[in-house]
């Protein structure tokens, strides 16, 4: 599994259609739906004409999660959903990444939300696992 400081992801072996079809399975069998799915790729095709491989991000949310860190801190909304940016690069590999909420939640300093997050993250990882 790869990863960034702020995230953490995987490489798969399937067409970049077919693992977005797969995130969507692993996160709903996690409990997670999907908020936004925004073509980044399309847009800058039809904002600026540029061309670049697909590269998606999925905005992520369990509902039962948010709404216990939405009570403990009503501004958290600004770091929600969580995003799962499927993309794919110049040779045709397929990346799957994922945000890590550990760290974007150290971002309130409420240590409350510490066991929260870590919930997020590991229901995350499950999913991305799956894939």
């Amino acid at each position: 599994m790869s990863s960034v400081s702020y995230g953490f992801g995987k490489t798969v072996t399937c067409s970049f259609d077919e693992a977005i079809e797969r995130v969507k399975h692993a996160l709903s069998e996690e409990g997670f739906g999907i908020l936004s799915d925004i073509d980044v790729a399309g847009a800058l095709k039809k904002k600026l004409g540029e061309t670049m491989p697909p590269y998606r991000i999925l905005g992520a949310c369990n509902p039962l999660l948010a709404h216990r860190a939405l009570q403990a801190e009503p501004e958290i909304g600004l770091l929600l959903p969580c995003n799962v940016v499927a993309r794919q690069d110049a040779a045709g590999v397929v990346h799957i990444d994922v945000i890590e909420p550990t760290v974007m939640f150290e971002l309130v300093e409420k240590p409350d939300l510490a066991a929260l997050a870590e919930e997020v993250s590991k229901r995350l990882k499950c999913a991305l696992n799956a894939v």
